[in-house]
């Protein structure tokens, strides 16, 4: 840490009401250049709440800031970024119909005489890029791109803003190790220019390998500061939930010996992957693991008819049933819980019933009509099983990420399916809500449901799985039995590349 021992940035009795509703109560807090202070706390405890009002993007409703020794009061986020204060959201906010370099530098193009020079904006992209080991060119376009490739594109942009502090809201959410090193190589950079960085994220082994302090949020308040990142996980998740937790991951059930679904020789007509050959068992969590990039996420997506096949075989309790399209696969009993739950998995401005709703039209309409008082209740008692806090006329965009994702898995679940797969499940989800996830898992493989569990988050993987599936560049190199499954021996098969 820097021995300026002048903040850059203080908070003091920060609150925030939305109508009656105080949701910070009183929030000190202050920045120093060249420091990482992480934010820790459950999804609803003011961490981003907070953040956006450092940046902009909200009003308080009482208290004062202060941002290079003066008052700081930003009336948008533009205003923030023209200070030195950026903000990296967790949510991809790229426009897909412009290539990477221009999303870089989006609203500031370099040029002159309102003329813009692609040439020198293409080679000052390149150089923000190469910092994060981007193998993309900067004229490509970002639609199409991966999930994680567009999350460093995202910082690549705000990297090019030389701001003075950095807001990184989960940027490691879609990325695998080696692009979280990288991601940590340039925050060691920044914090030797004197760059201060407010850090959130609920990958807690990550937060000790990066933060200089930690700061706990709960239900609106600081409630505990740490002048070390290295504490302890479970006393950090103890400080963020306000009660003991004796573990992490539930117990797994043994699951039975009877087949649900194999994969047979399955390939991509684009090469993403090749000749994946894997059984599971009827009450089994299989996991699959693999560096960004390894094909996971294309192979459930192929499986589940999201993506077309090239070759290959997908049998269901030993009938062939190769989906071609997503309605195929979910009439067959496969369903996906895809990774961008945002983009893929709701339809954000409308209601929690209504999206638990449009999986199921056929049970609760009665000779194609719709009844409104039975699609209150469908959806009342998919928000009671599964614990969704909210109503059912709230809008899912207004929920948090653990929410949303139960919210799907009601919406799915309530088809009896035979098969659930789920597509990084917990990304951007906080401790309390993790659980609660991870619950859910185990409670579907006790029913005899076969539960496919793609992640990049190697801990979860390890702790969830009966077994797992290793890839990397688009081959399996190998399937671990519990027993034989730990870092090391997933991590010599996710890198035996050739």
């Amino acid at each position: 840490m820097t021995v300026n021992n002048k903040p850059i940035l203080t908070l003091r009795n920060i609150r925030k009401s939305f109508g009656p509703t105080e949701v910070l109560h009183g929030v000190d807090l202050e920045v120093y250049p060249g420091e990482v202070v992480a934010f820790l706390g459950e999804n609803g405890a003011g961490k981003s709440t907070t953040s956006n009002i450092i940046a902009g993007g909200f009003h308080q409703t009482s208290g004062e800031m202060t941002w290079l020794g003066e008052p700081y009061a930003p009336n948008s986020p533009r205003e923030a970024i023209n200070q030195g204060l950026v903000l990296i959201h967790q949510e991809l906010r790229l426009l897909e119909h412009l290539s990477v370099a221009e999303n870089v530098f989006i609203g500031r193009w370099p040029g002159a005489g309102g003329i813009i020079s692609r040439k020198k904006m293409e080679e000052e992209a390149q150089l923000q890029i190469d910092k994060l080991g981007l193998t993309v060119s900067p004229s490509s376009l970002v639609r199409g791109l991966s999930t994680a490739n567009q999350q460093l594109i995202e910082i690549a942009k705000a990297l090019a803003l030389n701001a003075k502090l950095l807001i990184l809201d989960e940027p490691t959410a879609a990325l695998g190790g080696a692009e979280t090193e990288l991601l940590f190589q340039q925050i060691e950079r920044l914090k030797a220019e004197g760059v201060g960085i407010i850090y959130i994220s609920h990958r807690l082994e990550e937060i000790r390998k990066v933060a200089d302090r930690i700061v706990v949020m709960r239900d609106g308040d600081c409630v505990k500061q740490f002048d070390s990142a290295d504490i302890p996980v479970k006393t950090l998740v103890e400080s963020m939930v306000g009660r003991d937790l004796d573990r992490m991951f539930p117990a797994i059930p043994t699951p039975s010996e009877e087949i649900s679904l194999e994969v047979k020789q399955l390939s991509s007509p684009s090469g993403r992957f090749s000749d994946i050959n894997f059984a599971v068992k009827k009450g089994e969590i299989f996991g699959i693991a693999g560096l960004i990039g390894a094909g996971r996420t294309e192979v459930v997506r192929a499986i589940t008819g999201a993506d077309p096949i090239a070759s290959g075989k997908v049998i269901l309790d030993g009938v062939e049933i190769t989906p071609k399209t997503p309605t195929r696969s979910i009439e067959s009993g496969v369903v996906l819980v895809p990774e961008d739950r945002k983009l893929q998995g709701l339809v954000l401005d409308h209601s929690i019933e209504d999206n638990i709703a449009y999986a199921n039209l056929s049970t609760i309409s009665q000779l194609g009509v719709l009844n409104p008082r039975r699609i209150k209740k469908y959806a009342k008692d998919g928000i009671a099983r599964f614990g969704v806090k909210g109503t059912g006329t709230q809008n899912a965009g207004e929920m948090s990420g653990g929410n949303q994702q139960k919210v799907i898995l009601a919406k799915w679940l309530a088809k009896d399916p035979k098969v659930v797969v789920l597509d990084e499940p917990t990304r951007g989800i906080d401790v309390g809500a993790r659980s609660a996830i991870y619950e859910i898992i185990v409670e579907l493989a006790q029913k005899g449901i076969a539960v496919i569990v793609v992640s990049s988050d190697l801990e979860e993987v390890l702790g969830i799985s009966n077994r797992i599936i290793v890839m990397a560049e688009g081959k399996m190199t190998g399937i671990l039995n519990r027993e034989d499954a730990n870092d090391v021996s997933v991590m010599e098969l996710a890198t035996a590349f050739g």
